[in-house]
């Protein structure tokens, strides 16, 4: 006689759950956004193509010891100068795990372009052939602001302090800072080579432009040249986690997202769901046959 489909059921929710949180341990590869430049280079002998192509793996073999790394190929007009730099909290593995993607969605996304950058949600890399117009650190090259605006009153205030606070940290944590203060998380990294006096300027303007570009909504990214911040307000509190992976919440590390949360959640839910599945499924087999749960047993 089979078994009844609850079982089942509760197998395929583990399944499931276990894809999920798989999927969830990839976010710092997600793409942000992309800017190509609109030259092509001309390069009928292959030597614009085997100077990037020395250029990615110099970039992605340093991945693996150090969180930011700029270098320069080639030689004349044939020069580029490339770098890449991961998220202050991400480990090396998660470092060199997220650099090694951006080679191949570079060429993906942007072809053979005399300039690219590709900015993941954990890290990015940057390229430019000799002579590529320069623009500004504090030039805005991407934002994306919450589509919820935070109800009630005093939420300028709290953001605008953890802002603050964020401010003065990154400086005083040599380009990258990342805390919550009263509901709010907060995080800011600046380009491996600029000064801490620079960064702290950088951040500031990033920092007025989320107050003008977003307004009152709970979240929002702002990526200028050479910095970038987030930012998302928790009215129950921002989440914490125990592990020390890629999206800790501890305080000044990590980043969040309102999907970390769902996880967060979820987890919690799934790991209650799991412990009545398994109960039940142990109350089911000694109904069923009490030699056989004990057969089972010493077998495991």
């Amino acid at each position: 006689m089979g078994f009844p489909s609850k079982p089942f059921s509760c197998f395929l929710f583990l399944s499931l759950l276990s894809v999920n949180l798989s999927q969830s341990a990839l976010d710092y590869s997600t793409l942000v956004y992309k800017g190509c430049a609109k030259q092509a280079f001309q390069d009928p002998t292959g030597v614009y193509s085997q100077a990037i192509s020395a250029l990615f793996g110099s970039l992605v073999s340093q991945s693996t010891k150090t969180k930011f790394f700029k270098t320069t190929t080639g030689s004349g007009q044939t020069t580029i100068t490339g770098l890449f730099q991961c998220r202050g909290d991400l480990s090396n593995t998660d470092c060199y795990n997220c650099v090694s993607k951006l080679p191949v969605l570079t060429d993906k996304l942007c072809g053979k372009t005399i300039a690219a950058r590709i900015q993941l949600y954990g890290c990015y890399i940057l390229y430019e052939v000799a002579g590529f117009t320069q623009v500004s650190g504090m030039e805005m090259l991407f934002k994306t602001c919450g589509a919820t605006n935070a109800a009630g009153s005093g939420f300028e205030e709290r953001r605008d302090t953890a802002f603050s606070v964020m401010q003065n940290g990154v400086v005083s944590g040599h380009g990258f800072y990342a805390t919550n203060y009263q509901s709010m998380y907060v995080l800011g990294q600046c380009e491996g080579d600029v000064g801490d006096s620079d960064c702290g300027d950088c951040v500031k303007t990033a920092v007025q432009r989320a107050q003008v570009e977003c307004g009152n909504s709970i979240s929002g990214q702002i990526y200028l040249h050479k910095c970038f911040i987030s930012y998302s307000y928790y009215p129950n509190g921002v989440p914490r986690r125990s592990s020390s992976s890629s999206d800790s919440f501890s305080s000044g590390t990590g980043q969040k997202t309102g999907k970390t949360v769902a996880i967060i959640v979820g987890g919690a839910a799934g790991v209650g769901f799991v412990v009545i599945c398994l109960l039940f499924a142990r109350s089911l087999m000694k109904k069923h046959d009490g030699m056989l749960f004990r057969t089972s047993m010493n077998m495991m």
